[in-house]
Formats: structure tokens, sequence, C-alpha cells
């Protein structure tokens, strides 16, 4: 027990050493061998590691610890004032995939003014949506279109698209928006929605061609 104590202490040490590659070995060796006196610490990093191997590598550590363990612990994180933290916890939801946190992602997350947090709670809600409930997501994701710069855009299209066919009639409602960008989102959407291997940029451009023509883009 002296040795195994000492090795807790020492990784957990290591979680808040100054240099990132020590962070990541430690985090590494906490998630090989996973112990639910980490779980805490796991999470408190995550709302302010500055490293984004170092947080992908917690995320990674709290995947191999039992969901019931973290996911209300997750949850928890969901209602915290800083960005980072609700983006980590949503992030790290989406790799666990337990559907149990669903009522979690709220409409508030979904719309969250930060785009990080977002971000991830679009990916998260496209992973553990629950069967049935996909139209009403789809109306709420739609209700972010046009928003941000090209990788917000792209990360709202890619959830919207993993939902499949049941986001077009949002789409079609948001196609004659009197916002051009929202018009522009939505028709780009809509050609990866029939065409998954078409750039954005391209569907993008092609988008603006499409309303300056005066269309909506439903044809062809």
């Amino acid at each position: 027990m002296p040795q195994e104590n000492a090795n807790t202490i020492r990784a957990l040490q290591g979680l808040e050493n100054s240099s990132p590659s020590v962070r990541l070995q430690a985090t590494l060796a906490v998630g090989t061998t996973p112990d639910p006196r980490f779980i805490d610490k796991l999470i408190e990093r995550c709302a302010i590691e500055p490293d984004f191997y170092v947080r992908d590598m917690l995320t990674w550590a709290l995947t191999r610890h039992p969901s019931p363990m973290t996911v209300p612990k997750l949850v928890d994180e969901l209602r915290s004032e800083h960005a980072q933290a609700r983006s980590q916890a949503l992030h790290t939801l989406s790799k666990i995939g337990d559907r149990r946190a669903w009522p979690a992602i709220t409409r508030a997350l979904l719309t969250d003014p930060d785009d990080e947090v977002a971000r991830s709670a679009w990916r998260a809600a496209v992973v553990l949506v629950p069967e049935g409930e996909e139209p009403e997501l789809a109306g709420v994701l739609a209700t972010q279109l046009g928003r941000g710069e090209r990788e917000t855009q792209l990360s709202l299209s890619r959830a919207l698209v993993a939902l499949g066919e049941t986001i077009e009639p949002a789409l079609r409602a948001a196609m004659t928006d009197l916002d051009p960008r929202v018009r522009h989102h939505a028709i780009a959407t809509g050609r990866l929605l029939r065409d998954p291997d078409a750039g954005f940029e391209y569907a993008i451009e092609e988008a603006k061609r499409v309303v300056a023509l005066g269309t909506t883009g439903q044809e062809g």
C-alpha cells in the first residue's frame, strides 16, 4: 500500500507539472491503469489544461473509467461558468457515448455564445440523441446556421449531415431566411447532405452563386 500511495501521489503531481510532456505522460499512466481516485483530478485538469494534446489525453483517460462514475461528474461540469470546462466535458461525453447524458445537452449549450462550447455540444448531441428526437435536434441546430467563421460553420454542417435526411425541412426553411449567411450555409449543408464528398469551401461558394441567381438551391 505505501508504494501504491506513492505512485498515486506521483501521478497526481505529474498532472500539475509545468511541462506539457510530463502532464501527457502522467495522464497516459492514469488512463492505462484506471483508478476512480483520479476522476475528479482528471476533470479538474480538463477545465484548465492549456495544451490540446494533453486535453485529448485527459478525455481518453476519463473514457477508461466506468461511465457511471464519470458521466454524472461531467454533466455537473456543463453548468460551469468556465467555457473550457463546458467544452471539454461535452467533448468527453461525446467520446464516452453514454446516452444517459442526453438530457444534459440543453438548448442553452447548443446555442452557447462560446463557439468552442457550441461546437462541442453539436458533436455530443448527434452522438447522444435518442432515436426519434432527431427532427427536434435538427430544428435547434438549424437556428445556428450562418454562425461564426468557416470552421464553426463546417462543424455545424457536419453535425447536421450526421442526422441524415431528417434535417431537410429545417434546411428548406433556412434557405429562405432574410440573412444571406444563413441561406448560404443552409444551401451548402444541403449539398453536403446529397454529396458528402463535396468540399465545404466549394459548397459555400456554390451556395453563394445559387443565392446570387435568385434560387433556393433545392434543385439539382
